[in-house]
């Protein structure tokens, strides 16, 4: 499989009949693998109605798996994590894969979910953007003295560092103005979430790309990235039934589907992703929802060739 511009595929974790089947994420990884795609990625939805998978656990099981994929997630809402077990656990996941690591953070959609956590919504950007910087120093320095708002250490080490340097790349998602300048300020790199459709994916780049050039940093050297629901299928109802139930389990909205989604004859998928590349994208994370095998093979022989 060979492709102009960097393919990148989701990992298999939610499974609309019941848990998702170990046995088919290994076949499915060592297919992904042997295929040529890039990297494999994940997303976080702990509280759902969908059986989904804890994403930092099934990229370490991914890891075990796998020789050459990158491996990302996409993103971790990690304002609702520890920033200290996040650095911990993701900088031992970085050695465990060899330094295969891509982090992608958000803020996350919906508030409503804080209390759950032990946690309340105000501020949640600032917290957000705090634990982000003390992971970032987590993972660089010898010694790490921190008073925050929200966090506070003093003199602490964290052994062993990432293998990458100075630390794996963070790829920031968002949509408000204010995320996009926390992306340019923290991160290495923009992902479009799959939940939007193309036209919102390109003035969100638009926005970015103004922003990096008032902060003085060259938009060609910014990765963008974006998710794409996709269903390879020449019978298109169909498939449009399958995605918007998909849909309806994991946003609850079985009708942004048709919104965001991309499916149909591979010419029409390509014609599809071909406007999303337009729009900025450098990096595809194609993301079929069912038969998740079957469309694997499709994508690797009659769509990425085509871009």
């Amino acid at each position: 499989m060979a492709a102009a511009i960097e393919i990148g595929v989701a990992i298999p974790q939610t499974a609309l009949a019941g848990p998702p089947d170990p046995r088919a994420i290994r076949a499915w990884l060592a297919r992904a693998e042997a295929l040529g795609f890039a990297s494999a990625w994940v997303v976080e939805q702990v509280l759902g109605s969908i059986p989904s998978l804890e994403p930092v656990a099934l990229l370490t099981w991914a890891a075990a798996l796998t020789e050459r994929l990158r491996l990302g997630s996409a993103v971790l809402l990690t304002a609702l994590r520890s920033p200290v077990h996040l650095a911990k656990s993701l900088a031992s996941l970085d050695h465990l894969s060899g330094g295969r690591l891509d982090v992608g953070v958000g803020l996350g959609g919906n508030p409503r979910i804080y209390p759950a956590f032990g946690l309340v919504a105000e501020a949640r950007a600032e917290r957000f953007a705090e634990g982000l910087r003390l992971v970032r120093r987590l993972w660089t320095e010898e010694r790490v003295t921190f008073e925050g708002r929200f966090f506070r250490l003093r003199n602490a080490s964290m052994q062993p560092k990432p293998v990458q340097t100075p630390h794996p790349p963070l790829w920031f998602g968002g949509h408000h103005p204010n995320a996009l300048r926390r992306a340019v300020e923290l991160g290495q790199g923009f992902v479009g979430a799959g939940s939007v459709g193309t036209a919102t994916f390109v003035e969100e780049v638009r926005v970015l790309r103004g922003i990096l050039r008032d902060a003085g940093r060259d938009p060609a050297r910014f990765p963008v990235g974006k998710r794409v629901y996709i269903a390879v299928d020449a019978d298109r109802a169909r498939a449009g039934r399958r995605l918007a139930e998909w849909f309806g389990a994991f946003y609850g909205r079985p009708e942004l589907a048709a919104e965001v989604a991309v499916w149909g004859e591979p010419a029409e998928c390509v014609d599809r992703l071909r406007e999303i590349v337009a729009g900025g994208a450098g990096m595809l994370m194609l993301n079929p929802v069912f038969d998740e095998l079957a469309q694997l093979e499709q994508l690797a022989s009659r769509v990425a060739p085509k871009l």
